[in-house]
C-alpha cells in the first residue's frame, strides 16, 4: 500500500490537530503540522510530500504565497484546500487525487 505523507498549513491548533489525527488513522497516512509561511515554504523544499493540505486562519496573501510557490519545487504535489467538512469529506478529496488508492 502506497505510503502518503502529508504537511497541513494552518492557523488554528485544534482544527490542525484533529486533522492530523484523522489523516493519521488512515494506515501508512502520515502528516506534519505547519503554522508558519517561511517555515512551510523552507519544509516543502527540504522534505517532500505529496499533498498540502491548506486549512483554516491563512490570509488571502499567505493562500497566494503557497500555492505560487508549489509552482516551483521540482516533484509533483497534490493541493487540497479543506476549510471544513467531516473526516468522510477529506478522505474523498485525498481520492479525487489518488484515485489508484481506491483499488488497493
Amino acid at each position: 500500500m502506497k505510503i502518503l505523507t502529508f504537511l497541513i498549513f494552518g492557523k488554528n491548533e485544534e482544527i490542525l490537530l484533529t486533522l492530523k489525527r484523522i489523516i493519521e488513522n488512515t494506515p501508512n497516512w502520515n502528516a506534519t503540522i505547519q503554522y508558519d509561511l517561511d517555515v512551510c515554504k523552507k519544509q516543502l523544499i527540504d522534505v517532500p510530500v505529496d499533498v498540502l493540505l491548506l486549512s483554516s486562519g491563512l490570509s488571502p496573501q499567505e493562500e497566494h504565497e503557497i500555492t505560487d510557490h508549489l509552482t516551483r519545487l521540482t516533484y509533483p504535489i497534490g493541493l487540497i484546500k479543506h476549510y471544513g467538512g467531516g473526516s468522510g469529506l477529506l478522505k474523498n478529496e485525498v481520492y479525487s487525487l489518488f484515485p489508484d488508492l481506491l483499488s488497493v
